[in-house]
């Protein structure tokens, strides 16, 4: 059993109740590689801003275990270094689909996990998170849970169609379950991929698709139901055009990809929701500047040579999610 602390860790609590109360968010960007840490700590460091890095089931068999435990404690260490004195960095777990796997992360130093048994019937889903919480708050370990369904796929996770979060229901369901934040379902969607062309309209000028607006009603809502309960968005990257056009440009093939505005994510960021996954952003990021760099050097074949600038383009990307649209920049 290694204790989260142990790896100068933090759960959510803190940062999720100061959030809700500022009205801002905390960024959650998965990662899956060393540059991506490096990228999300330095972003965190400059920004002076709390973050949660986070792994998904896919992410942490492609990571190893043990490897990623000592990225973890590595992070906080490398935050440190850049000057950083107590950074607040948390280890959660993205979708976990079975009590086992939340154990085994709360005892690899995860200091919060996520149980998501969405797709499963309301009381199975009640049962299954509070058998969770109950082992994780032994340890002081946070735990997320979801009520509503996403569409899109993200890993393991995969939903043809979506199902709001039902408002009347999160009462029951946060104190049943005695989930520390809840993931709901308001129209954001997994994967670069998160509207069909004809869920969407076209803008005149730039042909491009214009996403269909966020139930920000069912989100007032669970606030009135809920209120000051941190709350979770899913699938929220914006897909950034201009790296899905260098993607296009240099070879790959996303034709109308499409995310989340970041207009609805700046307002979403005041309310009540104090967590905002990002994931598609950060893969999009890498890969138009991995493409770009071994095209225009086709004689390079060192790792490192293309590595750096996705590195850099992953960075940028976290800063300006930071302080143009979550706001937790200065929170440290």
């Amino acid at each position: 059993m290694t204790s989260y602390k142990e790896l100068g860790l933090v759960n959510t609590k803190e940062m999720f109740a100061k959030a809700v109360k500022g009205g801002y968010a905390i960024p959650a960007f998965n990662f899956n590689t060393m540059e991506q840490m490096q990228a999300i700590v330095q972003a965190a460091v400059e920004t002076k801003s709390p973050v949660i890095m986070q792994v998904s089931k896919g992410a942490r068999n492609y990571a190893n275990a043990t490897i990623l435990r000592y990225m973890a404690q590595g992070a906080v260490e490398y935050a440190k270094e850049l000057g950083c004195a107590k950074p607040q960095i948390v280890l959660h777990l993205d979708h976990g689909d079975s009590f086992e796997l939340c154990k085994d992360c709360i005892d690899m130093g995860f200091s919060s996990v996520m149980i998501d048994g969405s797709s499963l019937p309301y009381e199975e889903n009640i049962a299954l998170t509070k058998k969770v919480v109950d082992y994780a708050h032994k340890y002081d370990v946070t735990v997320e849970a979801e009520l509503g369904v996403l569409a899109g796929v993200e890993d393991e996770v995969a939903s043809e169609v979506s199902h709001y979060t039902k408002p009347e229901e999160v009462i029951d369901f946060a104190n049943r379950s005695g989930c520390d934040s809840l993931a709901i379902s308001i129209g954001t969607s997994h994967g670069a991929y998160k509207f069909k062309p004809e869920q969407c309209t076209r803008d005149p000028k730039t042909g491009k698709l214009v996403p269909p607006p966020l139930a920000f009603d069912v989100l007032h809502a669970i606030e009135k139901k809920l209120p000051g309960f941190p709350i979770v968005l899913h699938g929220s990257s914006s897909v950034p055009q201009d790296e899905v056009d260098t993607i296009n440009k240099y070879g790959g093939k996303l034709p109308d990809a499409v995310g989340i505005p970041e207009e609805q994510l700046r307002e979403a960021s005041k309310s009540a929701v104090c967590k905002i996954n990002i994931d598609s952003d950060s893969r999009l990021a890498m890969t138009a500047a991995i493409r770009q760099y071994l095209a225009e050097h086709p004689d390079h074949f060192d790792p490192r040579q293309y590595l750096k600038p996705a590195r850099e383009n992953m960075k940028k990307m976290y800063i300006h999610k930071i302080v143009n649209v979550l706001g937790s920049n200065n929170k440290l």
